[in-house]
């Protein structure tokens, strides 16, 4: 190869390298099109189970959607706000929203919605091995607990 090819052969090579580079890294800086929509979703999932669960201990207060006291569905609205993601205020118009799932297919991180009949009356999100983090009820604290009964419904923002 002459001095003249090399040269010639240098910048074509160095252009795709480049190029290569800057989509790559545009991909990392904004996270598009390398995962899957599962992916991304159990990426918000996640993060949206680490603020809830940061939230231990915090009181149960009616209508209270944080950032130091929680309703069921004040929980599950300002762990998913901070992650990322706007759900509705109410456990019932959040079930409504929601993607839903059978048993099967839940994650951590999804939602738990408790109900009697048609009437979504709690909200908790989805820890794994059948449990739940929730802001219980009056006079309690946000807990992590067994799912206690089999009127449940999953879902998914």
């Amino acid at each position: 190869m002459t001095e003249s090819a090399s040269t010639n052969a240098r910048p074509h090579q160095w252009r795709i390298r480049v190029g290569v580079v800057t989509v790559a890294t545009l991909t990392v800086l904004t996270g598009a099109g390398l995962a899957p929509p599962d992916a991304q979703a159990t990426t918000l999932q996640a993060r949206a189970l680490s603020v809830a669960a940061s939230k231990q201990g915090d009181p149960y207060r009616y209508g209270a959607s944080g950032p130091d006291s929680f309703d069921c569905s004040g929980l599950t609205f300002f762990a998913y706000r901070q992650a990322g993601a706007r759900l509705p205020r109410t456990a019932q118009a959040q079930y409504d929203s929601a993607h839903h799932l059978s048993s099967g297919e839940r994650r951590p991180g999804d939602l738990v919605f408790f109900h009697s009949g048609g009437n979504v009356y709690h909200v908790a999100i989805y820890a794994g091995s059948d449990m739940v983090w929730h802001a219980p009820h009056p006079g309690a604290r946000v807990r992590k607990e067994h799912i206690w009964t089999s009127d449940v419904w999953y879902g998914r923002p």
